[in-house]
């Protein structure tokens, strides 16, 4: 194997491996800011010893067992309790000895519970919203923060202040490396699922910037999220939040076309729709739905996206059940982005005018005032009623207000083709 081969095999070992790590000697060390010092060690030892010694058989073992070194000197450096070091050199014991069996029990046993307090802990609601995304996909993702720079278009510096602090805060604060119980569960869960559904909506939509779309934090979200159902498979929001971006992911390719420009929901080719996904979509909406109670944000939007899904065409989408599913919707979430969703629905089911009236009575929301789509889904709904010159001024305002380059552009074609009716 060549020297670049080999830094190639180190790459995406850490990009499998890394969250294992943190997760694991964040629980002996219970500071996830050192725990990922520490692994970070056990990178920087691989990448000065594997082009010389080879890759290990088991290289994702290797990491770990070298990353618990770090951990047990540095516990003995700090001087903890003598009792906390009989139960850490204990548990060196079975993780230095990679080549049995007992090794790989020991080191996989735990990863489970290990994994869902990292997320737990990275989503902390103490943190920012746009912390909790850079530590989740620094930690979780294993992203640099060079990647997450560039994937949320801001500096490089920026991210890596946030991650700092971030770190520093749980620290500060003496954040507990523990999955919460009772009625704090429901709290903490509802920010680990907020901070992937964010990740995979900016990469679904890119909210600023040249391209349509950034398929790698879908892909991250996704990553996380069926790790989440793997962790907390009873939990339906968490069933419903997986359902909705496989259902989404499952159009990305047909999205774009040759030269990455934006194709809409009703012009795509659904023959380029991937299949698997909506069969693991609808399957993970399905054991969301039979967990019973009351159906959550995510699990409702799940719904919308099977209505879509399962229509074969555009024009076998079922609207009227998406209008009801999106006044449900409102119930559960009560929100202005929702009532114009659902005036898009009403106006496929029930003709643009219905439509209309529904979107008139948001145009004076203070929360809709930046926001792009209000204008663009009015000026859609006056273009099919051959209200043309309306419509252009609406696309027009709309393209002003998209911080994406790819949206704009279409926006202002679709002004230029209103202007001609």
């Amino acid at each position: 194997m060549t020297a670049t081969d080999t830094e190639r095999t180190i790459a995406a070992v850490w990009r499998i491996e890394s969250a294992k790590l943190i997760a694991s000697v964040a629980r002996m060390v219970g500071d996830v800011g050192v725990a990922e010092e520490l692994a970070q060690d056990a990178l920087v030892a691989a990448i000065e010893q594997w082009p010389q010694s080879g890759v290990p058989d088991n290289p994702g073992a290797w990491l770990m067992a070298t990353a618990k070194h770090r951990a047990i000197d540095k516990l003995r450096r700090d001087r903890l309790l003598e009792r906390k070091h009989v139960e850490l050199a204990h548990e060196l014991e079975a993780a230095v000895d990679d080549a049995t069996d007992m090794v790989n029990e020991a080191l996989d046993d735990p990863i489970g519970d290990d994994l869902l307090r990292l997320i737990f802990t990275a989503c902390h609601p103490l943190l920012s919203t746009e912390a909790r995304v850079a530590l989740t996909l620094r930690l979780l993702g294993g992203l640099t923060t060079d990647e997450i720079a560039r994937a949320f278009l801001v500096p490089e510096a920026t991210i890596a202040q946030r991650i700092v602090r971030a770190k520093r805060a749980l620290s500060d604060a003496q954040v507990p490396f523990e999955v919460p119980r009772g009625a704090e569960l429901d709290v903490r869960l509802a920010s680990v699922l907020e901070v992937v559904y964010l990740i995979f909506n900016e990469g679904y939509t890119a909210t600023a910037g040249g391209d349509w779309m950034r398929p790698q934090l879908c892909e991250e979200a996704l990553r996380l999220g069926r790790i989440l159902v793997g962790l907390a498979a009873r939990e339906s929001e968490a069933q419903g939040l997986v359902a909705l971006m496989e259902l989404q992911a499952s159009r990305m390719h047909a999205r774009t076309g040759p030269g990455g420009e934006p194709i809409l929901l009703l012009d795509q080719n659904r023959g380029r729709w991937d299949q698997l996904l909506i069969r693991r979509g609808l399957r993970a909406l399905e054991l969301a739905e039979n967990l019973g109670g009351a159906r959550g944000r995510y699990t409702l939007q799940a719904a919308i996206a099977a209505c879509h899904a399962r229509a074969r065409t555009a024009d076998a989408t079922d609207w009227g059940r998406i209008a009801a599913l999106y006044a449900e919707l409102a119930q559960v979430m009560p929100s202005p982005v929702v009532e114009l969703n659902r005036a898009v629905a009403v106006g496929m089911a029930h003709g643009p005018a219905a439509g209309l009236e529904l979107v008139d009575a948001l145009v004076g929301d203070p929360a809709l005032k930046s926001y792009h789509l209000l204008p663009t889904v009015r000026g859609d709904l006056l273009a099919k009623l051959d209200r043309g010159d309306e419509a252009r001024v609406e696309f027009a305002r709309a393209a002003a207000l998209t911080r994406n380059g790819r949206e704009r552009h279409l926006l202002l074609e679709r002004a230029a083709a209103a202007g001609k009716h």
